[in-house]
Formats: structure tokens, C-alpha cells, sequence
């Protein structure tokens, strides 16, 4: 097992609400010049869930199973922040009361916590529930590999996840080696403790290349020569793991979310194709 302070991590309670869907008046325009009206983000999607195709449905930005958020901004920063991917989540208040799932994702720009429930509690879900997440895992650190920082990953996760050690690097099982020249938007954010960066699918002859049109939500990817650490920015030879969050997009520099799990500048972490790397093979 990897050597951390995990046991230095407090666990703290942190809380939003079932959080409904939004959708603008005049639609959106796509990357071709049409203009859309078509399921976004928020509210409760029952046909979507971690371990699914995240590209191909009559949606933009679809983030699957629940999204949480806080009508406080200072309280929702503290949800988006110390949540971590695969913390525990759990219904308080409503026909709900009492289900339990785990945190899959985090969205920027939207500032939403994506979270998987099983069918029997989505059924019970209404818009504005409370959520409440048991936080840990934001600020844990590999003490054998101060140079690769974790960002939003929870202890449960790293144990979960396909990791070895060879050579003095981490050996980690993604589902897809994505090429930075695909990230888009969230590019140059300041921090990568919340939020996501998405993979533009624009390309055909890119996507059939990385087999990036059979993406999953919940996955593990690998973006090669991108620096996350404390922003999102190209750098030959850096690295980051991260988990797809969100579906695909019609609109411009937009696509698949991805939420950073773990990041290197240098060229310390070694990605190998590994079909299981996703969220639901982990915990369900």
C-alpha cells in the first residue's frame, strides 16, 4: 500500500441540496453555428450513471445520476472544495432520507458536486433534498512521491485504483490516454481542488486515434504533457490522472469533463490501458 498521512485527515460533514436543472431562453449556439435547446446540468437524471457512455446523448454538459450544490456560495465553495471523489454521500431530509452513495464529480463554472445513488434512493429523490458528504481526502500527499500531488482524491480511491510502483514511479490503470491539444475549457484556472477541464471532441481523426468516442462517466484517464498541479496548463512531459465527470458538449472548446485526481511535471507516472478503470467497477 502507498505510504500517506491519511491518518492526519480530518473528516468533516459538509452539506447542499438536489440542486434543479437550468436552461437559458435562447439555447446555446454549437461549434457549427446551430443554436440547441437541450438538457444541461443539474437535477436528478435517472438513465445516466458512472460506468455509462458519456458521449452521444441529446444533451450538453449531462452530468449523471444527481447533482448537489449549496444556495450559499461560501458554503457551496466549502462543498465543492473538501469533497472528494468516492467520499461517502448520504440523504438527509425528504422520502429519501437515509440513502447513501458516494461523490462522483465536480463541475466548474456551474460549481456542482455530481453524486451516484443507487435506483432505489433515485426514486425517493426530489429537487432540493439535502445531500450531506462525509469530506475527506483534500490535502492527502504520497510521502514516498512529494513530487506527484493528489488533488480530490479520497482515501477509498487511491485504494481502489490500479497502482504499483516500478522504477520509482506510479504505475497507474487508465481507460483512455487522452493528447493535452484536445483540453478545453477550464484551461488556466488558478486551482484544481474543484472543478474540471474538458476534452473538445471536435476532431475525428483525433478521437478515432484515442478512441475517446466510447468514453464512460466515471473513468479513468490519463491527459499526457498536462501540468495540474496548481492550475490547468500544457507542459511536455507532465501528467495527469483524472475521473470523467460529465457528458459531451455541442458548444465550442467544450466536452467530457474531467475532475484531476493526480498530477506530476515531470514524466513520474506511467498509464497503462486497463479496461476496469472506472468508477463503478470500484464501488459498485
Amino acid at each position: 500500500m502507498l505510504r500517506t498521512n491519511r491518518d492526519k485527515l480530518p473528516q468533516v460533514a459538509v452539506q447542499g441540496q438536489v440542486w434543479h436543472s437550468k436552461q437559458r431562453p435562447g439555447g446555446n449556439i454549437t461549434v457549427d453555428g446551430n443554436v440547441v435547446w437541450l438538457q444541461g446540468t443539474g437535477g436528478i437524471t435517472y438513465n445516466a450513471k458512472i460506468g455509462d457512455c458519456c458521449v452521444g446523448w441529446v444533451a450538453d454538459h449531462l452530468e449523471p445520476c444527481v447533482t448537489a450544490r449549496h444556495s450559499d456560495d461560501a458554503h457551496n465553495t466549502a462543498l465543492q472544495t473538501l469533497s472528494c471523489i468516492g467520499n461517502e454521500a448520504y440523504v438527509t431530509s425528504g422520502d429519501a432520507k437515509g440513502g447513501k452513495g458516494f461523490v462522483t464529480g465536480k463541475h466548474g463554472g456551474c460549481e456542482h458536486l455530481i453524486v451516484h445513488f443507487p435506483d432505489e434512493v433515485l426514486e425517493k429523490l426530489n429537487i432540493e433534498d439535502k445531500i450531506g458528504v462525509r469530506a475527506t481526502g483534500q490535502g492527502i500527499e504520497l510521502l514516498d512521491y512529494p513530487d506527484i500531488k493528489l488533488r480530490s482524491m479520497s482515501p477509498a480511491l487511491l485504494d481502489k485504483m490500479n497502482i504499483t510502483e516500478k522504477d520509482g514511479k506510479l504505475v497507474v490503470g487508465v481507460a483512455k490516454i487522452v493528447p493535452a491539444a484536445t483540453m478545453g475549457s477550464g484551461l488556466g484556472a488558478s486551482s484544481t481542488t474543484t472543478g474540471d477541464y474538458d476534452i473538445q471532441l471536435f476532431d475525428e481523426p483525433t478521437v478515432k486515434e484515442y478512441g475517446l468516442a466510447d468514453l464512460r462517466f466515471g473513468d479513468i484517464v490519463c491527459i499526457t504533457d498536462a501540468d495540474s498541479r496548481f492550475g490547468r496548463s500544457y507542459k511536455h512531459g507532465a501528467v495527469t490522472i483524472g475521473v470523467i465527470i460529465h457528458g459531451d458538449s455541442f458548444i465550442s472548446g467544450h466536452g467530457p469533463g474531467v475532475t484531476t485526481l493526480m498530477t506530476s511535471k515531470t514524466a513520474l507516472i506511467e498509464p497503462v490501458i486497463d479496461a476496469n478503470a472506472n468508477l463503478a467497477h470500484f464501488f459498485l
